[in-house]
C-alpha cells in the first residue's frame, strides 16, 4: 500500500521529529510514504474564525496537493476531523465537489489508520513510562476516535496507562479560543494538567499536537513535574 503524508502546520513548524516518526512507523507498518513538499495549511484556523473564503481558498489549494486516491494519513485528529466533515460546508455543490468527494474517504488520523485500515496494534515500541491519555475534543468528538489510541498504547513495551478524572473535558486550547479568551483558556489548561499530576504520569499523551502544546506551555509556566508527547513519538520509541 502507498500513502500520501499529510504534515499540518503545527507539526511542520514546531514539532518536525513527530513528522518524521509518523513515516518511520507507516513504514515499519509496511507502507510506502509519498510526502508532496508543496502541501500547505487545510484552511480550519480560518474556517474556525469565520474566515470561509479563506478557508475555501486553502482548502482548494488542499485538494490539489493531494490528488491521487489513495489514503492520506496525518498524526492530527483535529486537521483530519476537519477536512472529513466541514469540507462539505466549503466545496458540496461546487467545481470542486468531485475531487473533496474523494479526499474525504481517503483522509486518516494515524492511530485510526494503523488498527482499523491496518490492523496493527503492535509496533514493537518500547517506552518505560507512566502515561495518562488526554482525548482531544477533535480527536472524540468531530473525528469520532474512541479506542484506538489506547488499544496501540496498551501494546507498548514498559509502558504504564493510567487514566486521569475528568479525561475527556476539554483542555482549554480550541485553536483561536485559547487567543480570544485566555483566562478561561488558562483555567481549563490548569484544571486539565492538574487531574494528570493527580495520576502522578510522567506523561500526558494525545493525538494532537495543538493540545499537548497548549498543556506543556501551562506546565512550563508553572515548572511542573510532567511532559506531554505525541502518541507518534511513543510508537516510533524503542526500535
Amino acid at each position: 500500500m502507498t500513502v500520501d503524508l499529510f504534515i499540518p502546520c503545527f507539526v511542520d513548524q514546531v514539532y518536525p521529529e513527530t513528522g518524521m516518526n509518523l513515516v518511520k512507523i507507516l513504514r515499519k507498518a509496511g507502507v510506502d510514504v509519498q510526502y508532496n513538499p508543496e502541501q500547505t495549511c487545510c484552511g480550519q484556523m480560518a474556517f474556525n474564525s469565520g474566515f470561509w473564503d479563506e478557508a475555501k481558498k486553502l482548502g482548494g489549494k488542499f485538494l490539489k496537493d493531494f490528488p491521487n486516491d489513495r489514503p492520506v494519513v496525518g498524526p492530527s485528529a483535529s486537521c483530519a476531523g476537519f477536512v472529513r466533515n466541514s469540507y462539505q460546508e466549503l466545496f458540496h455543490n461546487t467545481s470542486n465537489h468531485l475531487e473533496y468527494k474523494r479526499l474525504v474517504k481517503n483522509m486518516y488520523e494515524i492511530t485510526d489508520f494503523l488498527v482499523n485500515q491496518l490492523g496493527v496494534i503492535d509496533l514493537g515500541a518500547s517506552f518505560p513510562h507512566k502515561v495518562t491519555f488526554h482525548d482531544s475534543c477533535a480527536g472524540l468528538r468531530e473525528y469520532g476516535l474512541k479506542t484506538e489510541a489506547r488499544m496501540l498504547l496498551s501494546k507498548v513495551n514498559g509502558l504504564e496507562l493510567v487514566e486521569m478524572e475528568n479525561r475527556h473535558v476539554c483542555c482549554g486550547f480550541g485553536g483561536t479560543f485559547s487567543v480570544k479568551n485566555e483566562a478561561i483558556s488558562v483555567a481549563m489548561a490548569e484544571q486539565k494538567v492538574q487531574h494528570a499530576l493527580d495520576t502522578e504520569a510522567e506523561y500526558i499523551v494525545s493525538t494532537d499536537l495543538s493540545c499537548l502544546m497548549h498543556q506543556q506551555a501551562y506546565i512550563n509556566k508553572q515548572k511542573l513535574p510532567i511532559r506531554t508527547i505525541h502518541i507518534v513519538d511513543i510508537l516510533a520509541s524503542g526500535w
